[in-house]
């Protein structure tokens, strides 16, 4: 595995990549307080035959962590992915996202959708499609940024680690735990806080209304014990005209780090 630094648009991108000479690819997003160091288990389960790419998002991981808010727009993110696989000559791939990051997967692949051969989306959604939902959700993000910022990153991971959706997590060995909280700990607190802020599910637009659109095939994945993301699916499935919604059982929503090897076999069955 190589560790690779790349300025794109006036921003430091970090990546992570294995077997570069190869040329079907796999690219993956992580969530937010993730980096490219979560997909470490499943990069390494896909083999050989496959050249994977895991970018760490802005704000996270070693990608810069700017001061402007204006930088976390969804659309600024999907500008700096592209032009990244541009200068890495990437011109079709599998494109994997998971939860935040399967949002911006989305965003790009209804922006390039002539890239994406297919789109694998882990536990994500297309957005809020209230505007009402949308305000409502933007202003709570704000607030927990300036928490964020105001407590410290170690508080906020506390807190983060209590919301119901990660309850499942607690079940991992004790190892598993504790490399998850390093993960988030070794964030940049003005990193996520600005994520909150500028792409959250409350800035960015609703992809709902545009899902008809997608033709490529979309495989949904979602933990069984993740019954809001189950939903979601469920519903995002009905719009999407080549759709697969898989549900991985005793898991909840961060399917790859709770059964790693269930979904790299996933990503390989369909590539």
């Amino acid at each position: 595995m190589a560790s690779v630094m790349m300025t794109v648009n006036g921003i430091n991108v970090h990546y992570e990549i294995i077997n570069p000479r190869v040329e079907k690819t796999v690219v993956l997003l992580h969530g937010f307080t993730g980096s490219s160091a979560t997909w470490n288990k499943v990069m390494h389960l896909l083999g050989e035959q496959v050249r994977i790419i895991a970018i760490d998002l802005m704000g996270h991981g070693y990608t810069d962590s700017p001061k402007n808010v204006a930088h976390y727009s969804m659309e600024k993110q999907v500008a700096v992915l592209h032009e990244l696989l541009i200068q890495r000559n990437v011109d079709v791939f599998t494109l994997v996202g998971y939860s935040m990051g399967g949002r911006v997967a989305l965003a790009y692949a209804l922006q390039y959708p002539d890239t994406v051969e297919q789109l694998i989306l882990e536990s994500a959604s297309p957005g809020l499609q209230m505007a009402d939902e949308r305000a409502a959700r933007a202003k709570a993000d704000n607030v927990l940024a300036d928490r964020l910022e105001s407590e410290g990153i170690q508080a906020f991971v506390d807190y983060w680690e209590s919301i119901p959706l990660f309850a499942t997590q607690k079940s991992l060995p004790l190892d598993a735990q504790k490399e998850i909280r390093a993960e988030r700990l070794s964030q940049n607190a003005r990193g996520l806080a600005n994520s909150l802020r500028g792409m959250s599910t409350g800035q960015q637009n609703s992809y709902w209304d545009e899902l008809t659109s997608f033709v490529k095939p979309v495989i949904l994945v979602t933990g069984e014990l993740d019954e809001k993301f189950q939903e979601k699916a469920a519903d995002m499935k009905k719009s999407l005209p080549n759709c697969t919604h898989i549900i991985v059982p005793k898991v909840g929503h961060a399917i790859h780090v709770e059964n790693p090897e269930t979904f790299a076999t996933i990503i390989k069955e369909q590539i």
